[in-house]
């Protein structure tokens, strides 16, 4: 045969992006996967941070005709150059994002599991950190339709594909510790804003010169520029197992557990099931209460405890430095949420592991009823410090509602297209994230158009939310194992497998991923640990002055 009959008959290399070019090689080591989990989701976690921005963004212009600017409509706000945006515009952004987040993941979270978390994460990177510079040229610009496309719609985009894409392949690489795995990564989700948010603060003061709306573009485009290089790291760091590989010294239990299938079901069928419905029903349940404290929480705590808060008996006594000292320390519990929801992630999913994830969920709803009803009791007898433990508790419950999901997807639809199920479940955070602070605002508006005093006006709200999780509750227990008739059969299983490659690397899947932790593996993990502990510690020092 002649060596141009060979050149034409040589397979071409798959590109540096294919799901086969990150199959891992026998010296790799699994536990290098969750730091690059870790980096994707530790940069689109700013997502929660982004309020730094708002009232910066709404001082972006000097000198405007307040009157004439109130009188604009929206299409005239969404181009104007000479008046400035309110703070209600300007949040837009995040609900965009929180609702592309979960369309994304939706859409593509087929074409992901096939694509493989490296391609799906460079193009989050590029997505999350392009959208980011694109809405800075637009805050510089003063154009909203381009801070809503670039940090809402582009970066929305980001969310959804990195959000999903790593969480998929830990679940692959931990079976023994499917809740632990899925727990590390979104865990980054959770404590994302901690390293972001003084970031974005220090960026905008040094830009600014001191004024911090002049900080605000630059801002956004260096923090973008740095997300795609850390996240693109992250996603060039995934490696997928090859199909076969299980851990070494484990096999999978011989105990038949009913709530976890040893079979597959695949996307196309989940998404029909009732089981499918039901943990939807939870999450957007779960999320709604949650964010309906978080969106209220520092005002809560300033309306219900006042100058208490300081040591004094009443807010209408206080000076202007003592209402500012009390908003401080409002503030403080800020900084304590953002902890606990990441913490949260991690040890619920991981207790997971232990109970189960029907019985964690059950947790999640009694304790959360129990916490709920008793923070406005709390609330009138002045105890400020068992509300704010309270508090920090269903923020725990409420990051581990979105790390113990993925784990009990696997459980309940096995692993092979729990990526893409997982996008289809997260359009429940898409409408809880639109829905509960809309729900949130009214009933606080109406107890207070009803003369309802401060102090006590989130008293019906917490009630509705405790009502919420018990109709969750409810949910959860009617969870049942799928129908085998869903089950995907042998040979639509080896289709999927081909479809996502599986088979590259399979012959040595015995020999896969044995490699040594190592020194590397020990700087991989402290270039991710070091800047959590650092957002860790700056978040317990503005949780310090609440106490």
């Amino acid at each position: 045969m002649s060596s141009t009959q060979t050149i034409g008959t040589a397979q071409p290399q798959p590109g540096i992006l294919a799901r086969e070019r990150t199959v891992a090689g026998p010296r790799f080591n699994r536990w290098l996967t969750p730091p690059a989990a870790l980096a994707i989701h530790l940069c689109i976690g700013m997502a929660y941070g982004f309020s730094v921005f708002w009232l910066p963004m709404s001082k972006l212009l000097a000198h405007t005709d307040t009157a004439t600017c109130k009188a604009q409509g929206l299409m005239s706000m969404l181009f104007t150059t000479s008046c400035n945006w309110n703070v209600p515009l300007v949040t837009h952004t995040f609900e965009m994002f929180i609702a592309v987040l979960g369309i994304a993941a939706a859409l593509w979270g087929g074409w992901l599991e096939h694509a493989g978390p490296r391609k799906a994460g460079f193009i989050a990177a590029l997505c999350w950190g392009g959208g980011m510079i694109l809405g800075g040229i637009g805050v510089q610009m003063h154009q909203l339709w381009l801070l809503w496309l670039g940090c809402g719609i582009i970066g929305g985009i980001g969310q959804g594909l990195g959000y999903i894409s790593p969480v998929s392949t830990l679940i692959k690489w931990f079976p023994d510790r499917r809740g632990m795995a899925t727990g590390l990564a979104i865990m980054g989700y959770g404590g994302g804003a901690m390293i972001g948010a003084p970031i974005a603060v220090a960026l905008m003061k040094h830009f600014g010169g001191g004024n911090a709306s002049a900080g605000v573009a630059p801002t956004l485009m260096v923090m973008g520029a740095i997300y795609i290089l850390v996240m693109s790291a992250g996603a060039f760091g995934m490696r997928v197992p090859p199909s076969g590989w299980q851990p070494a010294d484990w096999t999978p239990p011989t105990e038949v557990k009913a709530m976890i299938t040893r079979n597959h079901v695949h996307l196309e069928s989940a998404w029909k099931t009732p089981q499918f419905w039901l943990i939807w029903g939870m999450l957007c349940l779960n999320v709604t209460a949650g964010i309906g404290v978080i969106s209220m929480a520092s005002p809560m705590l300033q309306d219900v405890f006042g100058g208490h808060l300081i040591g004094l008996d009443s807010l209408t006594t206080l000076s202007a430095a003592q209402k500012a000292a009390v908003a401080a320390s409002a503030a403080g519990l800020v900084g304590l949420i953002s902890l606990f929801n990441s913490l949260g992630r991690l040890f619920w999913a991981s207790v997971s592991d232990h109970i189960g994830r029907k019985a964690t969920y059950s947790v999640f709803f009694i304790l959360g009823m129990a916490l709920y009803v008793s923070l406005p009791t709390l609330g009138h007898l002045g105890l400020a410090g068992m509300f704010v433990v309270a508090v920090c508790l269903i923020l725990t419950m409420y990051g581990g509602g979105f790390s113990t999901a993925p784990a009990y997807l696997a459980d309940i639809f096995g692993t092979q297209m729990v990526g893409a199920i997982h996008g289809r479940l997260l359009t429940a955070w898409s409408v809880a994230g639109i829905a509960g602070p809309l729900l949130i605002a009214a009933v606080r508006q109406a107890q207070i158009d009803a003369g309802v005093p401060h102090n006590l006006v989130y008293d019906r709200t917490l009630y509705i939310l405790a009502g919420l999780l018990a109709v969750g509750l409810v949910l959860n227990l009617l969870v049942r194992p799928v129908d085998a008739r869903h089950h995907m059969d042998a040979e639509r299983l080896a289709r999927e497998k081909s479809l996502q490659h599986e088979q590259h690397g399979a012959a040595h899947a015995a020999s896969a991923a044995r490699g040594a932790f190592g020194a590397t593996g020990v700087l991989i993990w402290l270039a991710i640990g070091i800047p959590f502990l650092i957002g860790v510690s700056i978040a317990l020092q503005k949780a310090a002055v609440l106490f």
